[in-house]
């Protein structure tokens, strides 16, 4: 009875505390009676081909083909190119493929990855900017079935028109040639559905989730894939199911490592004063002319302290001045850094998620992270740590980097949380290749990166402290 009435207190606390123009794009797949494309709910035209297993097929209300990933959100859905592009004028699918860049020395330990390159990928095939939707998109979908608020009822596939039956030409269930280099990461254990939860809890779950070692990214009081993904990662390690619809049991965990989610802060002296700047200029010239790309503003500066996104720091704290030493504010209770001697990481790409090993092969710590993109992809295969900087400068050079507006010399940026590679640098043995922090925590595996491994600030410095020189870095898919 104690226990009960101690977790309602608990949970009344917890509630209390907080009162386009497509790009010139896209993947003609296959062709039949029509070419085809993906077209993402958005609107946009996806850049990359769902690996076999990656990706499950239903159709839709109206008959159209859809794929679904692995959190039962809609990836994409097969159109036809000419009445996606609507033009009558003939089109050249191809893209740009990457050219790796050889023999030149990693002498900096912040380049970033080189500029694409010429060569052809395929007569048939071109790419654009692919952004995430897994925290966009609602409801479970079944391989047969679509459920509601999805347009039209759900049927069973069998039910709707066949491909034959109407002007669809359909995709290749196989995977797309040149796969032969598909190197699959690990699977984990479905993690269960969050319910409607509010953000109170949400953020309890969060919380819990990052004290563990397992990142859900900025914390900001939303489910989202960067959640489920770090619940999948948790269970794979612990060998635990973690109901996230539990709060009370979330609660109770939290009690016992580190205490409630929110507790309150006194902006000092030091903070409201900085050093700060008015603002950063995105032209890299205009970068490398500031003494340090230091935090805009208080509120910058704490969130990040905080793990947390910054207009959730000031959602919780509605009309106050951070820029007034003494002030009382509620943040997030973030506990301890992750304790551990990292031996062997995975980059996957698929998940969108850094994976920890120690010496012993065991899951110990797991960040969702950004990692390449369709014109400057991550390399495959297994590279090595070659040395870790922290609050590292960054060289910028057109000739290696890629473009940055009308920028055609080299430029030095000075160090600074807002810096192109944050405030972490671990430099991988792939020349112009590494791991590294962000400018812009809440975009960390929903975006895409120039070819490296982003994640935030926070998660970048605690997997450097547990990470050596020599630790392998494996590229999965």
């Amino acid at each position: 009875m104690n226990s009960v009435l101690k977790t309602s207190i608990s949970l009344l606390t917890l509630v209390a505390v907080l009162a386009a123009v497509p790009a010139r794009a896209q993947s003609v797949y296959g062709e039949r009676r029509e070419r085809m494309v993906l077209v993402t709910p958005e609107g946009d035209l996806l850049d990359y081909i769902p690996a076999d297993g990656s990706v499950r097929v239903a159709h839709d209300g109206q008959g159209r083909r859809v794929y679904i990933d692995a959190w039962g959100n809609i990836v994409a859905t097969a159109m036809p190119a000419e009445r996606y592009f609507a033009r009558g004028e003939r089109r050249d699918f191809r893209r740009d493929r990457y050219r790796q860049v050889e023999g030149f020395p990693e002498t900096s330990p912040d380049y970033f990855p080189p500029a694409p390159g010429n060569d052809d990928f395929g007569d048939e095939l071109t790419t654009g900017s692919v952004p995430d939707y897994r925290d966009r998109m609602p409801g479970a979908v079944d391989r047969s079935t679509l459920p509601e608020p999805m347009p039209g009822e759900a049927y069973p596939q069998a039910e709707y028109p066949q491909d034959g039956g109407n002007d669809m030409a359909s995709l290749p269930e196989a995977p797309f040639d040149g796969q032969s280099d598909f190197v699959p990461g690990p699977r984990f254990p479905t993690a269960t559905p969050i319910g409607k939860k509010s953000s109170a809890e949400v953020t309890a779950l969060q919380v819990f989730l990052d004290r563990e070692g397992f990142s859900p990214g900025v914390i900001d009081g939303k489910k989202g894939s960067n959640v489920t993904k770090a619940i999948e990662a948790w269970q794979a390690a612990t060998g635990e199911t973690l109901d996230p619809n539990d709060t009370e049991a979330i609660v109770e965990r939290l009690r016992l490592n580190g205490g409630l989610p929110f507790i309150t802060y006194e902006i000092t002296a030091a903070d409201a004063a900085g050093p700060y700047v008015a603002s950063i200029p995105e032209d890299y010239a205009h970068k490398a002319a500031l003494p340090a790309l230091s935090f805009t503003s208080t509120t910058e500066m704490l969130a990040e302290r905080f793990h947390m996104d910054e207009s959730y720091l000031k959602e919780m704290n509605p009309g106050v001045d951070f820029s007034i030493p003494g002030t009382i504010v509620k943040v997030i209770n973030v506990g301890e850094p992750k304790k551990g001697k990292v031996a062997k990481i995975l980059a996957d790409k698929g998940r969108k998620q850094v994976l920890a090993y120690d010496e012993a092969g065991t899951l110990i710590a797991a960040y969702p992270a950004s990692i390449g993109s369709a014109d400057t992809p991550s390399p495959s295969g297994t590279v090595t740590v070659e040395r870790i900087a922290l609050n590292p400068n960054y060289t910028y050079n057109p000739k290696i980097n890629f473009q940055q507006g009308a920028n055609d010399k080299v430029l030095t940026l000075q160090p600074g949380p807002n810096g192109p590679v944050g405030t972490v640098w671990i430099a991988l043995s792939k020349p112009t290749y590494g791991i590294h922090g962000t400018p812009e925590p809440s975009k960390i595996g929903k975006t895409q990166s120039h070819g490296c491994i982003r994640l935030t600030n926070w998660d970048a410095t605690e997997l450097a402290k547990m990470t050596s020189k020599g630790v392998t870095v494996e590229f999965v898919d």
